[in-house]
């Protein structure tokens, strides 16, 4: 381009005419990579702000979270007591991710406005492998954590939750949709690793790559898709025998 005193299209052309197309593809890709290695060295990374909180709007998301999705009020209300979950500007269900010594390093968002909201992500510099959103439940508060259940979102690690009650071993629900963000050596200390993860493709390839990092790790799939389908399926069971009962006893 200097030399010849064109742009880069002229310049590779002119390469493609000289040197023919493996050569010209071979100057080009040296070329993208001295950039590419520039710009990963000079360009600032974002950096992590987490969404403002926005208490006018938790209303609605509280009730998305229990009503739509079957949650139990008194789990939802006592993680946004702790700050796990809140509501922001947009009326998404903010979980908040953190490294395993609590330090926050991202937000998982999940919208809860209109009827078919299927908006889910990651808010913006969030570093997905130096945290993630996990709750430790069951057992001797003061104890070590002897299970670690993987599931997919958030929503799912809650629901998994609510259907296992209170386990007996203090058990650690983590959320990590990519095999490559787990803490590997931290799992590796931990008795049981279950990948509690969805009933499809998906869920197949993630716990597969899951187990290649730990063999030991067991699979473990709800009968319906997911973890939430499966609450809110046994809730509405619960609800029909509850009804059953309730005109026994008219009937009498």
């Amino acid at each position: 381009m200097y030399v010849n005193s064109c742009t880069f299209r002229e310049a590779l052309a002119w390469l493609n005419d000289r040197f023919g197309e493996g050569g010209m593809l071979k100057a080009a890709t040296h070329h993208a990579r001295i950039q590419a290695q520039q710009i990963a060295q000079t360009e600032p990374t974002p950096q992590f702000i987490p969404p403002a909180v926005d208490s006018s709007q938790w209303p609605s998301v509280e009730r998305y979270l229990t009503q739509q999705r079957g949650l139990p009020k008194e789990m939802v209300q006592a993680l946004h007591g702790q700050g796990l979950v809140y509501a922001d500007s947009n009326q998404n269900a903010v979980f908040r991710m953190r490294s395993l010594t609590g330090e926050t390093t991202g937000a998982f968002l999940r919208g809860t406005r209109g009827e078919d909201n299927s908006f889910m992500g990651y808010a913006r510099g969030t570093k997905r492998d130096a945290g993630w959103f996990y709750l430790r439940w069951g057992g001797q508060p003061d104890g070590d954590i002897q299970r670690v259940v993987l599931t997919k979102s958030p929503i799912d690690a809650l629901s998994l939750v609510a259907i296992e009650g209170i386990p007996q071993q203090r058990t650690m629900y983590l959320v990590a949709d990519s095999a490559k963000s787990l803490p590997v050596e931290y799992f590796r200390t931990i008795p049981k690793v279950i990948a509690a993860l969805d009933s499809d493709a998906s869920g197949n390839e993630l716990a597969q790559a899951i187990r290649e990092q730990l063999p030991e790790a067991q699979r473990v799939r709800p009968a319906l898709k997911d973890w939430n389908e499966e609450l809110l399926a046994r809730l509405r069971q619960q609800q029909q025998q509850n009804q059953k009962q309730k005109n026994r006893g008219i009937e009498r």
